[in-house]
């Protein structure tokens, strides 16, 4: 698992995010649930509502990026589908309701003006996978994690032409997904960062073993702000996606740089910048006997939306300090989102598992026992408004 310390420097840009914790174990789909409802922000700005019964909805769920192998899931979906159909029984039989989803630019692009049918068809079946299991999605979009797949004409592009093909990109998506509930949000990327490379040109820095999480969204700053750049490039995908979907949520998987650089304020979030992004999503790792820290951190992103801790596990702390975290952080966020890796907790407990296969089993047990005083309903206001 990653034990790496990926913040000692500055490149520790692309390691805030992969853990990617497994589940329990493969199990029968379960019974039809009840009909998904549309998911939106509570008229006090602080939670998710469902949009008919207007009840709270607390996202406890898993990121699903890759397969007890390492494998993304584009890499396997295709010829492996029943091992996704398991997977999100597993998860759902775990006790989460949520599932981040990570889409990698090369198979949904096969060009830099053509989308990839195939692609947004299985996106398609998978969106229907989790109507009929009863969970949501966090699509998380334009991932370059891969970088052999990586295409060379998608690096060569300049600043104006990338960014066109990230908005064909969320359209094509958004035109897929946008009359199911089960979609619960998109987010634009995860963890961009706007810092210039104008030497290199490279796109995706910040190497963790052989993924790179972290993406520019420019490499020349050409005179423009921080700020500038990050607000254009919010717009435009927005506007992409709203041409084809008016309705589900939209946000950024953010770094959150105040955790490790005090003073530190969010950009994508900010009033010039996030004014298109329905609510905060930041990914947290707290230190070892450093909750409090960690509370002061995410204080600063409590920017009058719902935050969302889309990234959540012991890597930097043993467990009872993570639970006081979520614990602690509840009068505040709005959600969690673990990990899912597609192995049961009594795999992970075998004779000669590691440490790390101790800490995840252990994370596990947690993560099943919260989720019914997590995702215990309330009623509230009903939202204003449905699709």
């Amino acid at each position: 698992m990653n034990t790496t310390n990926r913040f000692g420097t500055c490149w520790l840009l692309g390691l805030c995010c992969r853990l990617c914790l497994p589940a329990l174990g493969q199990t029968n789909a379960p019974a039809p649930p009840p009909s998904l409802e549309f998911i939106r922000i509570s008229p006090d700005g602080r939670h998710f509502v469902t949009a008919d019964s207007g009840r709270k909805f607390t996202p406890w769920g898993c990121n699903y990026d890759h397969d007890r192998t390492g494998r993304l899931l584009e890499q396997y979906w295709a010829t492996e589908w029943n091992t996704v159909v398991q997977d999100f029984a597993a998860m759902k039989a775990l006790g989460a309701n949520t599932v981040r989803i990570h889409l990698q630019v090369a198979h949904f692009m096969k060009s830099a003006s053509e989308p990839n049918p195939a692609a947004l068809q299985r996106l398609g079946q998978l969106v229907s996978l989790a109507e009929r299991t009863g969970l949501y999605l966090d699509l998380t979009g334009l991932g370059c994690y891969d970088k052999t797949e990586v295409p060379p004409w998608y690096n060569a592009l300049n600043e104006t032409q990338r960014w066109e093909v990230q908005a064909r990109f969320w359209n094509a998506v958004a035109q897929t997904c946008h009359k199911s509930p089960a979609v619960f949000c998109y987010d634009l990327m995860n963890e961009p960062i706007v810092t210039e490379d104008q030497t290199n040109r490279d796109w995706t820095p910040g190497a963790f073993g052989d993924r790179y999480y972290v993406q520019r969204i420019t490499v020349d700053f050409a005179g423009r702000t921080a700020a500038q750049i990050a607000r254009a490039w919010v717009d435009k995908l927005a506007t992409a996606i709203h041409r084809q979907d008016a309705h589900h949520l939209l946000t950024v998987g953010e770094i959150p740089w105040a955790l490790y650089f005090p003073g530190a304020q969010p950009l994508f979030q900010s009033a010039p910048v996030g004014g298109q992004l329905d609510f905060v999503s930041v990914h947290f790792y707290p230190k070892q006997g450093e909750v409090d820290q960690a509370l002061k951190a995410l204080a600063v992103y409590d920017v009058g939306k719902p935050i969302l801790i889309e990234e959540i596990y012991p890597l930097h702390c043993p467990q009872a300090d993570l639970a006081q975290f979520i614990d602690r952080s509840q009068p505040i966020a709005a959600g969690w989102i673990g990990f899912y890796w597609g192995e049961t907790i009594a795999e992970y407990r075998q004779p000669k598992g590691t440490i790390s296969d101790a800490i995840t089993a252990g994370w596990l047990d947690y993560f099943s026992k919260k989720a019914p005083d997590m995702q215990a309903p309330a009623v509230t206001k009903p939202a204003p408004g449905n699709p």
